[in-house]
């Protein structure tokens, strides 16, 4: 391997990456840790860019620059007591294990889709003649049916007599001749239609207690999986928020007396909070998403109860129906019945995702056990986010004090809180001044629109400093994120470091809406700060805090390909290939 050239082609440009990558994982093996690709590639990254380690983008790299990358990068990979490693594997799990909601479903049918391929061709392929043969392909139509439908094993006996009985009440055998007369297509749409109807039957007769063998009552098991799942999501979320306004107010008071910064290397405990805040604003995601299935499955449950009535009605006291009245109906309820399945399983997927995503908050017991934290927090007063925007809630930007720039307000501004801001809604003074401090903005002050982008402040000194000179702050930011690159996704930075990374297509490309908080109500507990008084003092207060649960609006776009093709005029590409992922 002897050196990336920035003027190398992309595709030899590659290989050298490739192989750098692989070196990483190799070594990190060696060393009994397991690494993927995609956290080795995001490694590479987050060390090239740190200016401290010396890279110069644009100068060729030679056979020691690539030693010395891919040792930075497995000590960096090999340290189990660092929480921005542990930040930044949570963010590569989750990219690498979330999508949208309308994106999974869409790739969980299409799974399901082509787990049936081969027994529709068994099907659809079938030349019989002869009664055995009908009667073999009979039984692999019912087969395909439960199959399709997922009510019930198409080995239990009990299952299989159901579905024959209503498959042949609407298709009798004797059909098959003509069936097998019809199009690889048509039979396909056919095969389709009689699931759909023959799933309807069961689940009416089910209703009507004439059967249901094998179908799993879904509407009372998610009104039972979905409370419990938001239930603990909301602790864990609680606990998360806890433990950042914690470690807010520790570097408050660091921030503010540099002896102490010295004492306590801040850059671990800043970590720390940015561990936190990312654990935060993925539950915040996930409990979003939980909400979104809660709404559909509420009002799938009113849909089953009208449908199912609507039939009952329709052959109330009669012999024979209309096909033409009931099939409709039949299908309706079968399609209403995939939904119910689709949100099982988003809610497990979720749920599971949650679970994972707890082993990457393990350096704060190992870094800042209770007992160290109570001495940290000795005669400090801790402020939830609700507490420290309340605090500023009447000292507002005037426009008038600005000639250029353009303030925005809730009761002049339509859809104020759909306004997606910047740094994921945390103050940019702030984060700027401090090296690295969050805290988060509030809207109702003002929200700054410069450059066709929206900035908010915790308070308005902090706002009218920042609008003095954007450009300054906004580079400091920048250069923060460089030392820390969980900063990136953290704070939705990913924009800004397009043309500096050329292989940004393995960035983190998650676009989470960071809608506006500014209704309290979102609030649970409207109690604001936990004190922790001095030790030698009588009283401890009782702990008060508050859960925030917004609702972000989201759009994802993972790794998972989907911007598809390889950039190419790059320096360095570290995109890979869909099926390596």
């Amino acid at each position: 391997m002897s050196r990336v050239s920035a003027r190398m082609p992309p595709t030899q440009a590659e290989s050298v990456i490739k192989n750098i990558i692989r070196e990483i994982g190799q070594e990190c093996a060696a060393h009994g840790e397991t690494v993927s690709e995609t956290l080795a590639a995001f490694m590479v990254k987050a060390v090239v860019l740190d200016p401290s380690n010396g890279f110069n983008m644009d100068r060729t790299l030679m056979k020691s620059d690539v030693q010395k990358l891919v040792k930075l990068c497995v000590s960096r990979l090999l340290d189990s007591k660092n929480p921005s490693l542990d930040t930044i594997k949570m963010q590569v799990y989750f990219d690498m294990n979330y999508t949208s909601r309308e994106e999974f479903l869409e790739e969980h049918h299409r799974i399901l889709e082509s787990r049936l391929g081969s027994v529709i061709r068994e099907i659809t392929d079938n030349r019989a003649c002869t009664r055995e043969e009908l009667e073999s392909l009979y039984r692999k139509i019912v087969s395909y049916v439960l199959l399709r439908s997922g009510l019930g094993s198409p080995t239990d006996i009990k299952v299989v007599r159901e579905a024959t009985a209503a498959l042949q009440s609407i298709f009798p055998q004797a059909e098959l001749g003509t069936f097998l007369t019809l199009s690889k297509k048509d039979k396909e749409r056919q095969l389709k239609e009689l699931t759909m109807v023959v799933t309807g039957i069961r689940l009416f007769n089910r209703d009507c207690g004439k059967g249901g063998e094998g179908i799993d009552d879904l509407p009372a098991i998610l009104q039972e999986a979905i409370p419990a799942t938001t239930q603990h999501i909301d602790s864990q979320l609680q606990i998360a928020q806890d433990q950042a306004y914690r470690y807010t107010a520790i570097l408050e008071t660091v921030a503010k007396n540099p002896l102490l910064s010295m004492e306590l290397q801040p850059y671990m405990l800043k970590e720390a909070l940015y561990n936190m805040r990312q654990y935060e604003t993925f539950l915040q995601i996930i409990l979003s998403d939980i909400i979104t299935c809660a709404q559909e499955v509420e009002m799938m449950i009113k849909q089953l109860g009208a449908q199912l009535e609507q039939l009952k009605m329709t052959v109330k006291s009669k012999t024979a129906v209309p096909t033409s009245q009931v099939f409709p109906i039949f299908i309706a309820l079968s399609n209403l019945w995939t939904s119910f399945q689709d949100e099982t399983v988003l809610i497990s997927v979720l749920s599971n995702l949650t679970t994972h995503l707890e082993p990457f908050l393990g350096a704060h017991e190992l870094l800042f056990p209770e007992k160290v934290m109570q001495n940290l927090l000795d005669g400090l007063t801790v402020k939830t986010d609700v507490c420290r925007m309340k605090e500023h809630m009447e000292d507002r930007v005037r426009p008038v004090d600005f000639r250029k720039q353009e303030w925005l307000f809730p009761e002049t501004t339509a859809n104020f809180d759909k306004l997606l801001i910047q740094y994921r809604g945390f103050c940019a003074y702030t984060f700027a001044t401090t090296d690295g401090l969050l805290l988060p903005g509030n809207p109702a002050i003002g929200i700054l629109k410069y450059k066709e982008k929206y900035y908010t402040f915790n308070t308005r000194d902090a706002a009218y400093l920042f609008a003095e000179s954007p450009e300054n702050y906004i580079d400091l930011i920048k250069e923060k994120a460089k030392k820390n690159a969980e900063l990136i996704q953290l704070l939705e930075l990913h924009q800004q470091f397009e043309t500096l990374i050329p292989y940004s297509q393995a960035n983190l490309r998650r676009k989470v809406t960071h809608s506006v908080q500014t209704d309290l109500s979102h609030m649970r507990r409207e109690n604001c700060s936990q004190v922790y008084p001095p030790k030698d003092a009588s009283t401890q207060s009782m702990r008060e805090s508050s859960t925030r649960v917004p609702r972000p609006q989201i759009y994802i776009a993972g790794l998972r390909g989907g911007q598809g093709k390889i950039t190419y005029g790059v320096k360095v590409n570290l995109t890979r290939a869909v099926d390596e992922t």
